[in-house]
């Protein structure tokens, strides 16, 4: 997927290879803050761009989106031999115009679950981290490593 030196299990990702992932990212999680108190949603995405789109219902996320549009949306993906996350901290807007939302429907945005999501929402980023993981057994210790014992 990526030059990823072997001896090095995370390899921290550009914003071009976080993109490119969330480019094949279906399902991410939706956090959002308000009052202090965090909510998590699983919600199915598309990448347009350099934004994530998702849809919604009336309900908890489009109230607390009114209260507070800043969001953060993790995606991620995993085999038996390697993983990626990266998380896309921004704004969230609902779509309004007709235009906007004839190009949402484009993306062939699919949701699990068989009800009326009406609404679209875009996040646009102020900041995309990611992470690629090689997975392994753990590496022993060496003498002294970590210990005040030298």
């Amino acid at each position: 997927m990526f030059n990823h030196p072997t001896d090095v299990p995370i390899l921290v990702l550009t914003e071009e290879q976080s993109w490119q992932l969330l480019s094949s990212a279906e399902l991410g999680r939706l956090v959002l803050i308000v009052g202090g108190r965090p909510d998590i949603f699983p919600v199915n995405i598309a990448a347009d761009g350099r934004s994530l789109i998702f849809r919604t219902a009336p309900g908890t996320k489009l109230a607390e989106l009114s209260v507070n549009e800043q969001v953060l949306v993790e995606a991620d993906d995993f085999s038996s031999e390697e993983g990626w996350s990266v998380v896309v901290r921004g704004t969230a807007e609902r779509l309004e115009t007709s235009q906007e939302i004839a190009h949402a429907e484009s993306l062939g945005l699919h949701s699990w679950v068989p009800t009326l999501k009406d609404f679209y929402v875009r996040v646009t980023p102020t900041e995309v981290s990611g992470r690629h993981f090689l997975f392994g057994p753990q590496r022993e210790r060496e003498l002294g490593e970590g210990s005040d014992s030298a």
